[in-house]
Parts: structure tokens; C-alpha cells; sequence
């Protein structure tokens, strides 16, 4: 049997924009198992595990996860990494699509996994999603948000 380490790392594997492969990325999870985008307050839950993935990999298709440290304790692995890859895809947001801009993206995130028995039951990934937007020229809007709040 692989280690919860294992697992993970392999987790990772498959999610590269060079490999993508959602069902055995899929398939690493329980039946039940969550995948948390927790920045975005998005919650992907057994089969729709794999949007995650091609949602992500259709904006930066190079999408690359480079691995600082992990440490394993118990059930739990934590994961400092970096996700890098290039906006070469539209970027949906509620205000409409950010089209590619080419930029390169180099984005701090700290992931946990919780497995049971051999398989992923969740996997909660803090990216700092305002480095990730302002990397692709999608800074803050500060003065709108000030003007509104004035006015109300």
C-alpha cells in the first residue's frame, strides 16, 4: 500500500497540464471525497472532482505545481508549493471573462489533504488568488469599492 505522501505526490502528478488526467486524479479520492478551493468558495465533491482540473488547466494548460515541502502526519499531509503556468485561456469571473493575456502566473498555496484508509476524503487548496489575479493584470478595483460604499 502507498504512503498518504505517495498518494499525494501522485495527486499532483496528474494534475500536471502535461499529464491532465481527471479520472485517475479522480479516482485517488473516496467515494464522497471534497476538493476545496477555498480562496473561490468553491467545493468540487466526487465526480465533479475532475472540473477542478480541466476548469484550472483550460485558463493556464502549462500548469505546473512545483512542491517546496511536504510533511506528512498521520492522515494529513500539508504542502507548501507554487502553482506556475501561463494565462492562455479566457478567466471566468462573475463580472464576465478576462481573456488570455500570456502572462506567466507564480502563485503561493498551501494545501491540505485529509486520506483515510489509502484514499483522499478531502483536499482543501489555499491559493492566494489575489496574487494569481493581479498576476494576470486583474488588480483590485479599490476606487469602485470605496464609491460604493459611500454611496450607501
Amino acid at each position: 500500500m502507498k504512503s498518504n505522501e505517495e498518494i499525494v505526490r501522485e495527486a499532483y502528478r496528474l494534475a500536471e497540464g502535461d499529464v491532465l488526467d481527471g479520472p485517475g486524479f479522480r479516482a485517488l479520492f473516496t467515494e464522497n471525497g471534497t476538493f476545496n478551493d477555498v480562496p473561490n468558495g468553491l467545493t468540487f465533491r466526487g465526480d465533479q472532482i475532475p472540473q477542478a482540473l480541466t476548469g484550472f488547466a483550460s485558463v493556464f494548460p502549462d500548469v505546473h505545481r512545483e512542491l517546496l515541502d511536504v510533511h506528512a502526519l498521520g492522515d494529513v499531509v500539508a504542502v507548501e508549493l507554487r502553482i506556475q503556468g501561463t494565462h492562455l485561456g479566457g478567466f471566468p469571473t462573475p463580472a464576465g471573462e478576462i481573456p488570455p493575456t500570456g502572462n506567466r502566473i507564480d502563485v503561493p498555496t498551501a494545501d491540505l489533504w485529509h486520506l483515510r484508509d489509502g484514499k483522499i476524503e478531502r483536499f482543501d487548496c489555499y491559493n492566494a488568488a489575489n496574487v494569481l489575479l493581479a498576476q494576470i493584470g486583474a488588480a483590485p478595483d479599490f476606487d469602485s469599492a470605496i464609491a460604493a460604499a459611500a454611496g450607501a
